[in-house]
């Protein structure tokens, strides 16, 4: 057991005016089991890298451990797994690797397969069972649960709950609860550690908010109490120095003395003042703000927007899923859920093709559409549908020319990012440079800005923060927007799904 100390971390990417942290001072211990949270944005990657070196900082990282972090970067994925195992660590014993495998819930037989044939959650598994190999190494795990459906992340859970000594950065609520004994926390203006998982994190943090409220509340009305006293109290003084050198003044030096005692009292009640406005400059500066979101969402003249009946779709004669049965009523909310290639997504372009093909047409991003070989899916005359697909890597250009290519409303769109957490400074960025978590809420934003009448959404969560995921939760339960869509958070399936759908 040993500590990894931060002192006065400062740290600005080149031709940046704004540091990502500045005289950041904390320790760790290296057998924590550290969830890492925090807004997008806010520098958790670039902390992550920073333990890497990276980049060059100012301050201090000292640590008698080696940090190594997930995911590894994959050169050639033509090779079986055996061999990508054996690239990345030549000293692992098969025994050792099949033993982690195990508890994985993976079979040995893996290794024998192309890794570029594995699924993203066999790949993040294989990966991470590299990673726990490497004794004495301090693990930089950073958002492994991206993609991952909900039987591979509680796999995945049980086997972290085992092992000690790492960051995990995860935006999945109920993933931290399940694995971590301590919060590391990216505020607004500092770096906090607490113990406990993030439920607790949570609470407490909320609690500290609701008191700072109240304390600034208190404050203001304390600042505005003494700043009437001291006017007043100093009119008294000013009366009684005046009145001391009148023609009908019989003590003097009673009235000098009674001016004095006045003025005392007024600088007594302004030396208050001071310290109340110095009290209430601490508050509110690590507050989140979680403006209430508003999609714009249209009602259609019919009852049933969409009809699937006894659909089997396929891929180039491969068969992805068949015989269902659907009908998407308004204010339904639909989660499509089951295992990675269960065909979740190929559903959701399926129903894109027939709703709304000019998506297809307009995002390159759209690559293979399954055939529908059975059934029909039949949507109502003249929807109106809202897409919000996996893929972020084709944004680049500025916020305010994209809003211009989709013919958003730009005031409004912008409006719609500084509540998810935007800033000046972005909207003038490139989107290339965001972080992923940003990317995702630019294709949020669109979409809440777009008036629909079905919202389609195909894991629109990835990477995005949790109070983001909370204000979209409760945008979705006050406006009740027809939605279809796949997603692998469990908190926010069962928070706003209407109805469930396996496959």
């Amino acid at each position: 057991m040993s500590q990894i100390k931060i002192t006065n971390l400062t740290f600005a990417y080149p031709g940046s005016y704004d540091n990502v942290f500045e005289n950041v001072s904390f320790l760790m211990d290296t057998n924590w089991k550290l969830g890492f949270t925090g807004r997008n944005g806010r520098g958790k990657t670039t902390f992550l890298n920073l333990l890497l070196e990276k980049y060059p900082y100012q301050g201090k990282i000292q640590s008698l451990v080696t940090f190594d972090y997930f995911p590894y970067v994959i050169e050639d994925m033509g090779q079986t797994t055996d061999k990508v195992i054996e690239q990345i660590d030549p000293e692992v014993a098969h025994w050792a690797i099949c033993k982690e495998l195990s508890l994985l819930d993976m079979d040995e037989s893996i290794l024998q397969r192309t890794f570029s044939t594995l699924s993203h959650g066999e790949k993040t598994k294989v990966m991470l069972a590299i990673l726990f190999l490497k004794s004495e190494h301090f693990l930089l795990i950073d958002e492994p649960t991206n993609h991952l459906d909900l039987e591979g992340r509680l796999s995945v859970a049980n086997y972290l709950k085992r092992k000690k000594g790492f960051i995990l950065v995860s935006h999945d609520r109920l993933f931290l609860d399940h694995i971590i004994d301590h919060v590391l926390s990216i505020n607004k203006t500092s770096i906090e550690i607490q113990k406990g998982n993030f439920s607790s994190w949570m609470a407490n943090k909320s609690a500290q908010d609701q008191y700072e409220i109240a304390e600034n509340e208190r404050l203001l009305k304390d600042i505005k109490r003494l700043g009437v006293a001291a006017k007043r109290t100093v009119g008294w003084s000013n009366l009684a120095e005046k009145a001391k050198f009148g023609p009908d003044v019989g003590d003097r030096g009673f009235m000098g003395h009674k001016a004095a005692k006045i003025m005392k009292r007024a600088k007594s009640i302004e030396l208050r003042r001071e310290n109340a406005i110095q009290e209430k400059t601490k508050l509110l500066k690590n507050i989140e703000s979680a403006d209430n979101l508003e999609i714009k969402h249209v009602a259609h003249h019919s009852e049933i927007l969409v009809r699937l009946m006894d659909v089997t779709l396929q891929y180039e004669g491969h068969m992805v899923c068949s015989d269902i049965h659907l009908d998407v009523y308004q204010g339904d909310r639909i989660a499509v859920v089951g295992g990675n290639g269960s065909g979740k997504s190929s559903l959701i372009k399926a129903i894109l093709a027939k709703t709304a093909p000019q998506e297809i047409e307009a995002n390159h991003r759209i690559k293979a559409i399954p055939e529908v070989v059975n059934g029909q899916i039949v949507p109502v005359s003249d929807l109106i549908v809202s897409y919000v697909s996996q893929e972020t890597s084709m944004l680049k250009g500025t916020l305010s020319v994209y809003a211009r290519e989709k013919n958003l409303d730009e005031g409004l769109f912008k409006a719609m990012l500084a509540k998810l957490d935007f800033n000046a400074i972005q909207f003038e960025k490139d989107m290339a440079q965001f972080s992923e978590g940003q990317k995702k809420k630019v294709l949020l934003a669109a979409s809440i800005c777009d008036r629909a009448h079905l919202y389609i959404w195909d894991e629109p969560l990835n990477y995005v923060d949790v109070l983001s995921r909370v204000q979209i939760e409760n945008m979705i339960l006050t406006y009740m927007p027809t939605m279809v869509f796949v997603e692998h958070d469990q908190a926010f399936i069962e928070h706003i799904a209407t109805q469930i759908i396996q496959l």
